[in-house]
Formats: C-alpha cells, sequence, structure tokens
C-alpha cells in the first residue's frame, strides 16, 4: 500500500510555481505564465519578505492564491543608495542610452545586475539598481506547482 503524503509548504520548502504579479493600477507587471517557464521560491532564507511566506505557508500543490502586499513586503521601498550616476563615456559606444532602458552591468565576480537608465542628461547618466517593482504595492496570484524540502547535508 502506497502512503500519499499531504505535503504542504513549510519552513525551508522549495515551491515551485506560476507566479503572476499585478500592480495597483490592474496591469501584469510580470508573469511566469508568460513563458511557460514556472518560477521557484525558496522559504526560510531571506530571499521573500515574512510576509510573503506567510501567505504560502500550509499551501500544497494545486493550491491557488492571491494577496496584496504593501511596497516594504514586496520589492521593498526605493534605496537612494542604489542610484548612482555615471559618465557617458562608462558606456558603449553603439548603446542608444534611452531613459526607461534597462542595462545589464558586469559585477566584479563576473555576475550581472541590471540597471534602469532614469535620467540621461549631457554627460551624466543616473542609474537605478533598485528593483524595478521597488516602492510598488503588488499583488501576487500564485498557484503551486510542486514542493521539495531541499537536501539535508550531513
Amino acid at each position: 500500500m502506497t502512503e500519499i503524503i499531504d505535503q504542504r509548504v513549510g519552513n525551508e520548502s522549495h515551491i515551485y510555481a506560476h507566479i503572476t504579479l499585478i500592480l495597483k493600477d490592474g496591469s501584469v507587471a510580470d508573469s511566469s505564465r508568460a513563458n511557460g517557464k514556472p518560477s521557484v521560491i525558496e522559504i526560510g532564507n531571506d530571499t521573500i519578505s515574512e510576509a510573503m511566506e506567510e501567505h504560502l505557508l500550509g499551501l500544497k500543490v494545486g493550491d491557488t492564491t492571491k494577496f496584496t502586499l504593501p511596497a516594504k513586503d514586496a520589492f521593498g521601498e526605493p534605496d537612494p543608495n542604489l542610484v548612482q550616476f555615471m559618465d557617458v563615456q562608462q558606456f558603449p559606444q553603439d548603446l542608444e542610452l534611452k531613459e526607461g532602458s534597462v542595462v545589464s552591468f558586469e559585477q566584479p565576480n563576473g555576475s550581472s545586475v541590471p540597471g534602469i537608465l532614469s535620467e540621461v542628461r549631457g554627460h551624466s547618466v543616473k542609474v537605478d539598481f533598485n528593483h524595478p517593482l521597488a516602492g510598488h504595492e503588488v499583488t501576487f496570484e500564485i498557484e503551486i506547482l510542486s514542493i521539495d524540502k531541499p537536501p539535508t547535508t550531513h
């Protein structure tokens, strides 16, 4: 006889889910359904806010949930320290410096981080490294596809 385990989201769960992010005006900011590739949410490692974790704990595979979080619990408030001014000469000459464009910046460790060109004036470019949804109230629509526990280390 096979025992069916009613696995629920708990501390340290890895959740595979379809997520749709909806802004206050009703527009869809992003959706994993658009590219057909589920998102991974990790519980208990500070990658998402405690408020978001609270909405997910106890859910099981097949469950759907919809909740709205204020900016501080969604993608955070904008951090003025993440806005930098750069000289136009620091950009490739063939790159069109257009306000609102997202540019990938390589970090010293080889990873890249996106920055939004929020202002181009003369030789100065204002680059915002805050998450594009920082400062926004966001409604999350989430469908739990699968739940895994992380591998145990001995």
